[in-house]
This record gives structure tokens, sequence and C-alpha cells, in this order.
């Protein structure tokens, strides 16, 4: 007897608690965007550059990449969904003239966002520019993306950029920084 009222007891309290439920009550419609970048980066808004809009545009094409499968999350050519047409054009000499901004200490940022791209403390606004490994020649187009701290702090450099440069992902190679 003593279990029949313990388990009708119990099943008042849930079908109760399940009444106070939000979503049971209000129906809200809810848009989800993916992109190869978090939301605050995903309207890029002003870029300064000397570039034509049209250059930015051609420049877009080649630093942008989709966000690897959750599934493919275990190496790094897994991870580098960059494609080999980006990377060739990525790695040819700049075409316009640039600005050296300075030189930075390189780590890997994060390899599951996409693309060609620095964060550094070297802009206070996105741009498109080019990264330089002084260390053996090599340089990349990528999306110059602002990152909080001083400017003798390090940067931020993606998987595809690091490997387009020459560089270990595990080194901290000093590279000079360019806005085209």
């Amino acid at each position: 007897m003593r279990m029949i009222r313990t388990g009708t007891t119990a099943a008042i309290g849930l079908a109760i608690l399940a009444g106070c439920n939000p979503a049971a009550t209000t129906t809200t419609t809810t848009t989800t965007t993916t992109t190869s970048r978090p939301v605050a980066e995903a309207v890029p808004g002003k870029v300064e550059t000397s570039l034509t809009p049209e250059q930015v545009a051609a420049a877009t094409a080649i630093t942008r990449a989709p966000a690897p499968k959750a599934a493919a999350r275990a190496s790094a050519a897994q991870l580098d969904t960059t494609t080999a047409a980006q990377k060739s054009a990525a790695a040819e000499a700049p075409a316009a003239a640039e600005t050296r901004l300075g030189s930075t200490v390189a780590s890997l940022g994060d390899p599951t966002q996409g693309g060609f791209w620095i964060k550094t403390p070297l802009v206070k606004a996105r741009g498109i520019g080019r990264i330089f490994n002084p260390a053996n020649g090599k340089s990349a187009r990528v999306d110059l993306i602002p990152l909080d701290g001083p400017t003798s702090g390090g940067s931020q450099v993606s998987l595809p950029a690091l490997q387009l440069i020459g560089v270990s992902l595990t080194d901290l190679p000093t590279i000079e920084v360019y806005r085209s």
C-alpha cells in the first residue's frame, strides 16, 4: 500500500513540474545560422583596406572556408577544409601595395575555425592582409581579425595558414603581418 501511495505522489509531482515547463506554454521561433566563425564574427562589418570592393570579394573567396564536420576532428588534414585552389591563391605574391603592421609571435588558433585568418592585436578593425614567415620566405593571404591585448602580445593563426607558411603546429614563430 505504501508503494502505491509513493508512486502516486511521484506521478502527481512530475505532472505538476511538467506544467511548469516554459516551453509547454510559450511558443518561440528561433532561426539558427551555421557559419565557420562565431556569430560575433559572422558579419565582418567594415573592412579596413585600400583594395577595391572586387578585390575584397576575391580575397574573401580565398580566405574563407567552412568549419570541419564534427566527425572530422581527429587530424590536421581532416580539420583543414580549404581547397587546393584556395591554398594556391592564398600563397600567391601580393597584387596590391601593402602596409607592414609589425611582427608577432604566432600560435595555433582554434583549429575548428576554417579558412585563412590571423587574430592579432596589431589590428583594431577587420581587414585583409598577409602573413610572412621570414625564416623560409613563405606567405599567406589572410583575414585580419582584431584581438584584445597589447600590440606586443602574441597572435593566433588558423591551421591552414600556419601550414601554408611552413610552420609546425607546435612552434611559436615570429612572423610579419601586412595589411592590403
